[in-house]
């Protein structure tokens, strides 16, 4: 089974790639075995639904890839040597060890030889996938936008206090794209009544950070709150009202990322 879903464009592509690395839930063989707390198995880091939520883009010509196996597997959004975003701030790594609230996943942490293998098996297709797609675009087009979708939790954990804006962009402090991008894309979501923060506490991970290192790639991470479209007391609840409108949102920005792109 494919590491990762991809869905093409079904009109006419747009330089448009979205990636959406944390919505898996399928476990490796033996994951869930070696799970320190049954109740891990509820998969409590994952960006829930996001690969619905985003549904509609191969209708507006936008191609998307997202994760089939969970981030407890191996994270796709992490270095493949493992080495750090944020040196000095608590993260989880290529195989995360700790959840966000500094509880153990396993009860004895994968050694460096089945952490290869997960990479190889999981994180290694993934990229190379999203890489032949970018390089396809910027030997086309010369540019091409990628936009890494993610959503998170609204509480408190060791990584952030709870969060009091709605939409949290990140561009690695103006590294991985241009302000055009990051300003197009915050003003769409401010526009639909969301309160947007930029580069903190999220700058983008390592698909924004390398994949932004492109002369041809403007890249861009968007992290929502999952209360925007979701229950989070409860992850297998997506509030239709709120979807919809999060959805509808979704849609006006990437028609908009398209107009502006066809016009340059």
């Amino acid at each position: 089974m494919s590491a990762y879903v991809f869905r093409p464009p079904q009109d006419k592509a747009v330089p448009i790639v979205v990636s959406i690395p944390h919505t898996g839930v399928e476990l490796a063989p033996d994951t869930a075995a070696a799970f320190a707390d049954p109740a891990t198995t509820a998969l409590p880091m994952t960006d829930w639904h996001l690969h619905q939520l985003y549904d509609f883009l191969p209708t507006l010509g936008v191609t998307t890839l997202h994760a089939r196996y969970s981030r407890y597997v191996i994270d796709l959004n992490r270095a493949p040597d493992g080495a750090a975003l944020y040196p000095g701030r608590f993260e989880t790594g290529l195989v995360p060890l700790e959840t966000f609230d500094g509880e153990p996943i396993f009860r004895e942490p994968p050694d460096a030889g089945a952490i290869e293998g997960l990479r190889r098996l999981y994180h290694a297709p993934y990229h190379q996938r999203l890489a032949a797609v970018l390089d396809a675009f910027e030997a086309e087009q010369g540019t091409v936008v990628l936009i890494d979708a993610h959503s998170v939790a609204s509480r408190a954990n060791r990584i952030h206090p709870a969060l009091d804006h709605d939409i949290y962009l990140g561009n690695r402090d103006g590294e991985s794209c241009d302000a055009w991008l990051i300003d197009t894309v915050g003003e769409v979501f401010a526009d639909h009544g969301y309160r947007v923060r930029c580069n903190d506490p999220y700058k983008g991970g390592f698909i924004t950070q390398h994949y932004g290192k492109r002369p041809g790639v403007a890249a861009l991470q968007i992290e929502m709150c999952q209360r925007l479209y979701m229950n989070e007391d409860d992850p297998a609840v997506a509030t239709p009202a709120n979807f919809e409108q999060m959805q509808n949102c979704l849609v006006t920005l990437f028609a908009t990322l398209a107009a502006v792109l066809e016009r340059n």
